[in-house]
């Protein structure tokens, strides 16, 4: 997300919020994040505003790490924390019938227990708040947005603390298909082993819910079925502007349903994913193996869709006959559209895409050294590209452009190991021992900053060296939501190409690894 595209401050904040409970956060914390209000986004700077100068010193604390975490998780980007004092706010937490004085109180325990946050406190009778970011600096009160909606012409409710309001969640109407801006089918190279599945895309796009109903493609991890998937809900929503698309996870519509049952909203539930919907594209369809009573509603919404003319997608690391715990009712309903796999791609392919990666990632990579690197990864796309960072990373260090001689010594440590399975748990204890603490530190929630780096390069490399997706790798890392893992990975990824100490972390680790699983 850019800056330019509309944020819900309101829902986002509230949203961060819940991401952080989910992680653990105390009591104390959260009565100090109650009191607090997200009132801006400048470039990668979130502005909060708390009524008190004690709530403010306290979210300066280890707080502010976590809440920038939850923050950048949310919006899609690395974002910073800045933090000013309106007192204003003050008459708003009084009038929350008390539910507000919890949260003072604790500001004022705390500020008893750090003899630091004592200080006297600043004038700012002049108007004048600034904004207090790591370091020191500030930004100036009159540079702060005006809060925009999420969604062109719907007015936001009035703001109240800590992201409490009365007004009720978003209607089914008012959401976006949340569709990764990159997955496109421009973006998406086309060879022989993809070709029938892109082409039975593009046709279900065009013609939704006429042509193949339903779409069931198959494949291993990291071949290109998610990236179909979100480039039929793009078409779609550019082209047939009325049809509401919608795209899941598993995991999300397992969520969604268990919710539903505990907070007594089936009909919420069955308006999401029946009634409020044209295209529903479910990714992971596998992950409901096992799930008794989420199979079964979503054998109803499936018969639900299917009758009224509406297209449905699914995609599986397994071909419908091999999902075994499904009942034979419901894969009998997987194979009667249309049935297509994704294959690794071939040497050409392998090339194309990387060159493709190149120049939309603006890397100087010669040709010579993209055909080294498809040439060494055959497995999957995500390695092979995953390969291109690394070698894009090691020139980026350096300062000089990457030959051969060069790519091939990086990739010394990155071609995937012919001997042995690497798992998550190997990764997770591997990069434990390597940074001095234990697998339960890594999967636990300490926000130490050797802590948080030791637990997001596991997961990058998980990402990397599995087959896993992110919603199952966000199970192996303490029940994680897989937008944490996600983040990691993106962070890291950033991260090799600018510091040479994480990029020699990154491959001593992947060394250690391989060595081990062959």
């Amino acid at each position: 997300m850019t800056t330019d595209e509309p944020v819900d401050y309101e829902r986002t904040w509230h949203a961060a919020l819940a991401e952080m409970s989910k992680h653990g956060i105390g009591s104390r914390d959260r009565a100090f994040l109650n009191l607090t209000r997200f009132v801006g986004l400048i470039g990668e700077n979130v502005l909060l505003s708390v009524p008190f100068e004690q709530t403010k010193r306290m979210l300066e604390g280890p707080l502010r790490d976590q809440v920038a975490e939850a923050l950048s998780n949310q919006l899609g980007q690395q974002v910073r924390v800045a933090i000013s004092v309106d007192e204003s706010l003050q008459a708003a937490v009084q009038e929350l019938d008390g539910a507000g004085a919890d949260a003072e109180g604790a500001a004022q325990t705390g500020a008893d227990a750090n003899p630091d946050m004592n200080a006297q406190e600043p004038d700012h009778s002049d108007g004048t708040l600034g904004f207090s970011l790591p370091g020191g600096s500030q930004i100036a009160a009159e540079q702060v947005p005006r809060p925009r909606s999420a969604h062109p012409g719907v007015v936001l409710p009035p703001r109240s603390v800590g992201g409490r309001t009365d007004a009720p969640p978003p209607s089914d109407e008012e959401y976006s298909p949340r569709l990764n801006p990159k997955y496109t089918f421009d973006t998406f190279v086309i060879g022989d082993s993809n070709r029938f599945a892109h082409a039975a895309a593009i046709a279900i796009a065009e013609e939704p819910g006429q042509a193949y109903n339903p779409l069931f493609i198959h494949g291993d991890s990291g071949l290109g079925k998610t990236h179909l998937l979100h480039a039929i809900g793009h078409y779609v929503h550019d082209y047939h502007p009325k049809l509401r698309v919608r795209y899941v996870s598993s995991e999300e519509f397992t969520n969604d349903f268990v919710n539903s049952i505990r907070d007594d909203r089936a009909a919420t539930f069955q308006r999401r994913y029946r009634d409020n919907v044209d295209v529903l594209l479910i990714d992971d369809i596998q992950f409901l193996q096992g799930k008794e009573q989420t199979q079964e509603e979503f054998f109803h919404t499936f018969n639900a869709l299917h009758s009224s003319g509406k297209q449905i997608v699914l995609t599986s690391d397994q071909p419908p006959e091999k999902l075994t715990t499904f009942a034979d009712r419901m894969r009998s309903r997987f194979k009667s559209g249309l049935t297509t796999d994704v294959h690794p791609p071939e040497l050409e392919t392998r090339i194309a895409i990387l060159r493709k990666k190149a120049n939309a990632e603006r890397m100087d990579i010669g040709d010579d050294v993209l055909e080294l690197v498809a040439s060494k990864i055959s497995t999957n796309i995500r390695e092979l590209e995953g390969a291109l960072i690394r070698v894009a990373a090691y020139a980026s260090l350096q300062k000089e452009p990457v030959d051969r001689a060069k790519a091939a010594f990086v990739l010394k440590d990155v071609v995937p190991s012919e001997t042995g399975q690497i798992t998550v748990h190997q990764i997770i204890s591997e990069t434990a021992v390597y940074f001095g603490v234990t697998v339960d530190d890594i999967k636990g929630t300490s926000r130490s900053r050797n802590l948080v780096t030791a637990r997001q390069i596991a997961m990058y490399l998980s990402r990397e060296l599995t087959e896993h997706s992110f919603p199952q790798l966000g199970q192996h890392f303490g029940g994680r939501d897989h937008t944490t893992v996600m983040h990691a990975e993106k962070k890291i990824r950033q991260l090799i190409g600018e510091r040479q100490p994480i990029y020699d972390q990154i491959t001593e680790l992947t060394t250690q690894i391989r060595r081990r699983s062959a």
